[in-house]
């Protein structure tokens, strides 16, 4: 096979996840939502059982005026959204869905390059709070951006961990390495790394910064229509890469209890989707954290519990 058309099918086999997963997130946490706290509206639309919910949304932001504050930083404030959303294509791009190169771009350091991509989040924050020219977004970023930053600490201390377990950061290496005794061994690393990925993508209970009541929506304030639609679609796939990579590192990616190599890949969806439900439930089941407790979880819990983690791994690989 030509090395473009391979190229290009693995680009595209990448953008039609990134295009299609986060709206099936999506359309599941409303009907998860529906169903746990007895919600009507979202059963409605469409009659059978609401499947058009999430087309009307959509439709309902499209009508939106599209509005740029006068005193805005116009060029950053338009640029905000997109640097909110495209860095997790470009982690979609090394999480391998299966064995047999099943991966948009197979790196060595694809460990290393997903969380340093990740991390590119807090940089949108600080654009849609700094160019919006209002006070109350200008704070929410900055509540944002103090978040994100102190979150990354554990979720990469925690990711370390199985890095250093597996000898490698390639995530394709990691899934190869992986041993079902890694669910009790690795077991609090799991536990950091998804609290402190829900944090990341700033999901409740740890949404703090947009909390309507609080600071009027964060460093979104000023957005609406398409461009506020944006900010919550790129929640949705964070979401998905959180999932998938928790998947990838703790769970055993594509091995399920078969070992059937050509069902890897439904595995990995499996897995993705689980979590995925889990992220969800996490939001109709526990009250926002104040600031003071999310602060407290991520220092004095989080980061101890990850260092601790990272010292039993270091002299478990020693003694083997």
């Amino acid at each position: 096979m030509p090395l473009w058309l391979e190229l290009t099918i693995r680009v595209g086999g990448v953008v039609v996840a990134f295009l299609t997963l986060p709206l099936i997130v999506g359309q599941a946490e409303h009907k998860v939502m529906a169903h746990m706290q007895g919600r009507l509206g979202p059963m409605y639309a469409g009659a059978f059982h609401g499947w058009a919910q999430l087309i009307a949304d959509g439709v309902k932001f499209v009508q939106k005026e599209d509005v740029t504050p006068r005193a805005a930083d116009r060029p950053v404030f338009q640029l905000a959204p997109l640097v909110a959303l495209v860095p997790y294509l470009l982690v979609l791009l090394v999480i391998p869905l299966g064995p047999d190169d099943l991966v948009g771009q197979a790196l060595d350091i694809g460990l290393f390059f997903a969380l340093a991509v990740v991390g590119v989040g807090v940089v949108a924050v600080l654009m849609s709070g700094w160019a919006s020219a209002n006070k109350y977004s200008l704070l929410g970023g900055l509540r944002a951006a103090a978040q994100l930053l102190g979150y990354e600490l554990p979720l990469v201390l925690a990711a370390a961990s199985v890095a250093m377990a597996a000898g490698t950061l390639s995530l394709s290496g990691i899934v190869e390495t992986w041993e079902p005794w890694w669910l009790l061994w690795q077991a609090p690393a799991l536990g950091v790394f998804f609290i402190a990925g829900v944090a990341e993508i700033r999901r409740p209970p740890f949404d703090l910064p947009l909390a309507r009541s609080e600071l009027g929506f964060g460093d979104r304030t000023q957005y609406t229509g398409l461009r506020d639609a944006v900010f919550p679609l790129a929640a949705y796939v964070g979401i998905v890469v959180i999932a998938a990579l928790t998947t990838v590192l703790f769970l055993g990616g594509w091995q399920g209890p078969f070992g059937d190599d050509y069902l890897g890949w439904l595995w990995t969806l499996v897995k993705v989707f689980a979590v995925s439900f889990v992220i969800i439930w996490l939001r109709v089941s526990y009250p926002r954290l104040r600031e003071d407790q999310l602060q407290r979880l991520c220092w004095l819990v989080l980061v101890p519990v990850a260092l601790a983690q990272l010292v039993l791994t270091a002299a478990v690989k020693i003694a083997m």
